[in-house]
């Protein structure tokens, strides 16, 4: 696995995928995020491309950034 800080090359090579609750399959662009469980960073991924670029936050940021997210802090 090809693995730079902040990402990881493939991201097929990861487990423990699932889609995030704020994306939305509906619109033409088919929107998806996932995230993935069980790593020592939390890896992201377009769900589009299950075999590109997964960029990694540390479990810190990452924390950060869903209480921004719940707290609206990005808009609707």
């Amino acid at each position: 696995m090809a693995r730079d800080k902040g990402t990881v090359a493939n991201s097929s090579t990861l487990t423990g995928w699932y889609k995030s609750s704020y994306s939305s399959g509906e619109t033409p662009q088919g929107e998806c995020l996932e995230v993935a469980r069980g790593h020592v960073t939390i890896p992201v991924r377009d769900s589009k491309r299950p075999t590109g670029l997964a960029l990694t936050f540390s479990p810190a940021t990452w924390s950060a950034f869903v209480t921004a997210v719940r707290h609206g802090e990005f808009g609707s």
